[in-house]
């Protein structure tokens, strides 16, 4: 199906299933949807493919994680700008009360961790449902940034 394609970077067959069918936001029996797929594998252009055709950036997981929290914990720069740029609420927090910067800090991923304190200073206060900032959480490679 189209969440196989997405998550292998199939562009085309994506395309082909969203002709055939055209509804991008559907979830599979997991509660993913297709961009949940390719943000996590980091498939730009399939991301592109699926937002332009209505894709929901916002779709929800029943963990409650976004396709931006996916592409943060997996470090993918050009997909969090891209769901940046279609409306997806950095802060937006799942099940734990994590944002995507909680997802990136605790990974490491520097350059994600500088897109979202740029884009939205006041993330770097938000406490996880444990009562964690993402300093708390963040790998010591990307604590610096995150020092207030």
């Amino acid at each position: 199906g189209i969440w196989s394609a997405a998550r292998d970077g199939d562009e085309p067959r994506v395309l082909q299933l969203l002709e055939r069918r055209g509804e991008p936001s559907q979830p599979d029996l997991a509660g993913y949807t297709a961009l949940h797929y390719a943000s996590r594998n980091g498939h730009l252009g399939v991301c592109q493919l699926l937002l332009q055709r209505g894709a929901r950036c916002d779709a929800r997981t029943p963990g409650g994680a976004t396709p931006l929290h996916r592409a943060s914990y997996c470090g993918h720069l050009a997909v969090a700008q891209l769901l940046l740029a279609h409306g997806a609420d950095p802060a937006a927090t799942d099940e734990d009360g994590r944002t995507s910067l909680h997802k990136a800090a605790e990974q490491g991923h520097r350059e994600l961790c500088a897109l979202f304190l740029r884009h939205s200073p006041a993330l770097a206060s938000i406490c996880d449902a444990k009562g964690r900032r993402p300093r708390d959480v963040a790998d010591p490679e990307v604590q610096d940034l995150l020092d207030t």
